[in-house]
């Protein structure tokens, strides 16, 4: 059973980490693009959104709940991967994909115009800022939960699956 626990948490990093490096790439290709361009890039943004990035943080938060509760996952670094993932989940949650739509609604609206409103490009910003925000924290949670640091040699030696 906890194999296919972990299993889980791989297919939800897989699609969390998937649909942000999407996000990404379609950014930097699309670097300034016009306001027909740009609707298009964040409709596509808001359903990877929908169907990878937040079905993937669910899973993760959901099998990470399952190794403290059902299997008793009491690690620091357990503790760490938690705190990281609650931080992106605030940041997915309530900043990035609430967002979305805005964003997606403001370029739409610049279309007749032929170029990106100044609300656009200030929302945009926002967006950037709270995305890049999330780089540390996604590092960090990747680390512990493939790593699972031990912090002493006791710790270790207790545990050789650590070492």
């Amino acid at each position: 059973m906890k194999k296919l626990v972990h299993f889980v948490a791989e297919i939800g990093t897989i699609m969390y980490v998937g649909g942000i490096l999407s996000h990404i790439v379609i950014g930097a290709i699309n670097a300034h693009p016009s306001p027909e361009v740009a609707s298009t890039i964040l409709f596509y943004k808001l359903q990877s959104a929908y169907i990878l990035i937040l079905p993937g943080l669910a899973l993760k938060i959901l099998t990470d709940l399952i190794l403290v509760f059902a299997f008793g996952e009491r690690a620091w670094w357990m503790r760490v991967k938690l705190a990281m993932t609650a931080f992106l989940a605030v940041n997915a949650f309530v900043f990035l994909v609430p967002m979305m739509p805005d964003l997606l609604a403001l370029a739409q609206a610049s279309i007749p115009d032929g170029k990106l409103s100044e609300e656009f490009h200030v929302l945009e910003s926002k967006e950037i800022l709270v995305g890049v925000s999330n780089v540390i924290p996604l590092i960090v949670e990747l680390i512990m939960g493939s790593f699972k640091p031990a912090l002493s040699r006791r710790e270790r030696a207790a545990n050789p699956q650590l070492a």
